[in-house]
């Protein structure tokens, strides 16, 4: 089983690892892509940057991590990563067997599993992102089909709990998907938007903390329920988390 996670904007500075290395990081089939999505990032101007990545002057710090990208500091990508679902994730907490179901989704990395030692860096799915002819390729142009094939390489049940940039960036045909609803007073439901990382984030803690090995959607189901959640089988390849 692996959960791939999104990424999140906000993110862990610093780090006591070694600058990045391309060759220690799972799934090297990407590494062609990432090598050079890195490069292009790394190159932009600071000033340049903080137009194409669409943040303000307050965010330069973050532009500015980015002419770093190839030489800083890096931490396992479950720890780079912060905000709504890694609080809820806990990952600091989680032993190491936990931390081998998860992976992070990503505009810079494809995927990379939980141990991944990464750089701090901001490229958001949306971004396009001036390549060295000068041209602008959206994220997933870039991408192409490599990421839907490194997932499909992945022994057993994939759980993919990407935000859908993330997922057009690679979509993993047979995953299992997880759809976060709230019931209102009338018993009507509505999806989740604000809070939705949040029970992902529950639900990833859940599934990597489990003896068991959910093999398809009727296993993580099951799981669930036990931990004291409400979840509806959709299909064969989807659940409704209810809260």
């Amino acid at each position: 089983m692996l959960i791939v996670l999104p990424p999140s904007e906000t993110k862990a500075h610093g780090g006591s690892g070694a600058p990045l290395r391309w060759e220690s990081l799972s799934f090297p089939s990407l590494t062609p892509r990432r090598s050079s999505i890195a490069a292009d990032l790394a190159a932009l101007p600071v000033d340049e940057a903080l137009g194409i990545l669409g943040i303000s002057e307050k965010l330069r710090p973050e532009a500015e991590e980015n002419t770093r990208l190839l030489s800083g500091p890096t931490m396992p990508a479950i720890e780079r990563y912060t905000g709504v679902l890694y609080d809820a994730l806990d990952a600091p907490s989680l032993p190491p067997a936990a931390r081998e179901h998860l992976a992070v989704g990503s505009a810079l990395f494809g995927v990379v599993r939980a141990g991944d030692m990464i750089p701090h860096y901001r490229l958001s799915a949306g971004t396009k992102l001036p390549d060295a002819s000068g041209n602008f390729p959206t994220m997933k142009a870039r991408w192409g089909k490599a990421i839907t094939q490194a997932l499909s390489e992945v022994e057993g049940l994939v759980i993919d709990l990407r935000s859908g940039g993330y997922q057009q960036l690679g979509p993993c045909p047979g995953a299992l998907t997880v759809r976060v609803e709230s019931v209102r007073e009338d018993g009507s439901r509505k999806v989740v938007s604000h809070f939705n990382k949040h029970y992902k984030g529950e639900l990833a803690r859940v599934l990597a903390l489990s003896d068991a090995e959910p093999t398809d959607a009727a296993s993580v189901a099951e799981v669930a329920r036990a931990a004291g959640m409400t979840v509806e089988e959709d299909s064969p390849t989807r659940l409704t988390l209810v809260v």
